[in-house]
């Protein structure tokens, strides 16, 4: 005796959708009172699109909720993908909230870039977030090369040092500036108190200050520097390696010189230090943790509504033309029928992939670039009609 096989049939209504009945298998939407209202209505649209009442559906209701779920949760995915590459500039670094990002708007701005920046920063000694370091060598008079080999030991056992900054300038030339009218009183009280009020009275030049005009003064200066220049060995100093030479020659006035250094380690590594300019956990450091997660169906607009009801349909499809793949043919008195398995996947994965290209152009049409180029090409085209606007004539 032939074994009868039973095919549940589409039986012309849904059950009611709740979160009690798990009615889809994640039971993402259940709880939202749009999804069950519209969960039964769109089952008998598909339903209704597949043939149904003429021709049976072999499904149940809870295979076309299923189908209902995972429409949604495409097309949640597609538009938080795209958001997601759109904001990560802004996104990378900060905190990773329980807020679902699908819910707010995102701010743009410099701080993923400022960020960005702060690593050229660091390498001049402008801001950045590599600590910078000082320390001082002990010189010695008329020795003029030094290696610095066993002061890295000291500061920083075991760690590659850069020195980054020398202070060893030459004396300013205020210093040695000769002043031809300082023996005109300067001692007295009237002249210092008249100094003082003009803010020069701790300067040795004090009465150039005011009797000479200031072009004056800086080729003074001017003269002093280049006499230094040419006349004398400049003051530098060269570093190859560990080993540091100074210029001048030192002598007894001069006994160290400071400088500051960075650890090599600190900036080249690629993790920001703890109390820096990014949270030191739950932070957003990819495409994988950005905090957007599935939209509430509620919130889906009409338009993204109705590409969800295309796409459960060609869902639906492919599940059916799968389901009848099964089973091929059907038996009937003295005849079976064949059925359609085959060519209604083929349809579905067009269907799909048709609303697939359809969303992601709309949404590459939304990205920043397009609307600021949009926008740039409408005050462009607004220039140019008021342009064409004759101007009135104004008669008094």
């Amino acid at each position: 005796m032939a074994q009868t096989i039973y095919i549940p049939i589409w039986p012309g209504s849904g059950s009611t959708v709740t979160s009690a009945s798990n009615s889809t298998p994640f039971g993402f939407y259940d709880n939202d009172t749009q999804f069950q209202s519209d969960a039964p209505k769109v089952a008998d649209w598909c339903a209704k699109r597949l043939g149904y009442p003429i021709m049976n559906v072999e499904m149940t209701d809870f295979q076309f909720y299923a189908c209902f779920e995972e429409a949604i949760t495409e097309y949640s995915a597609q538009v938080n993908q795209f958001n997601i590459r759109e904001n990560m500039l802004m996104l990378q670094g900060t905190t990773n909230s329980s807020t679902n990002l699908t819910q707010v708007p995102i701010r743009p701005n410099l701080g993923r870039i400022i960020r960005i920046a702060s690593a050229y920063g660091s390498e001049v000694g402008v801001g950045g977030d590599v600590t910078y370091y000082s320390a001082s060598l002990s010189l010695t008079e008329s020795v003029q090369r030094y290696n610095l080999t066993a002061l890295f030991n000291q500061i920083a056992p075991g760690k590659l040092v850069e020195i980054k900054r020398i202070y060893h300038y030459a004396p300013p030339a205020i210093k040695r500036f000769f002043d031809p009218l300082s023996s005109g009183g300067v001692g007295s009280m009237g002249f210092t108190n008249m100094l003082d009020v003009f803010g020069y009275g701790g300067y040795s030049a004090a009465v150039t200050f005011t009797m000479m005009p200031i072009y004056e003064d800086l080729l003074r200066v001017q003269a002093i520097e280049f006499n230094d220049t040419i006349r004398k060995s400049g003051y530098g100093w060269e570093l190859v390696g560990n080993d540091l030479k100074i210029f001048p020659i030192p002598d007894a006035a001069i006994t160290s010189i400071w400088f500051d250094y960075i650890i090599r380690t600190d900036a080249d590594s690629a993790i920001y230090p703890s109390g820096g300019m990014y949270p030191t956990s739950s932070v957003v450091t990819d495409y994988s943790n950005a905090k957007y997660d599935n939209m509430q169906y509620s919130n889906i607009n009409d338009v993204g509504k109705q590409w969800i009801k295309k796409y459960t349909l060609a869902i639906v499809k492919e599940l059916l033309g799968a389901i009848r793949q099964k089973f091929a043919t059907i038996p009937i008195p003295n005849n079976e029928v064949t059925l359609n398995g085959d060519a209604l996947k083929q349809e579905a994965q067009q269907e799909k992939e048709l609303l697939y290209t359809q969303l992601r152009e709309n949404l590459e049409q939304t990205n920043r670039k397009n609307q600021m180029q949009a926008a740039k090409e409408e005050a462009d085209n607004l220039q140019s009609q008021l342009k064409q606007i004759p101007l009135p004539i104004y008669i008094g």
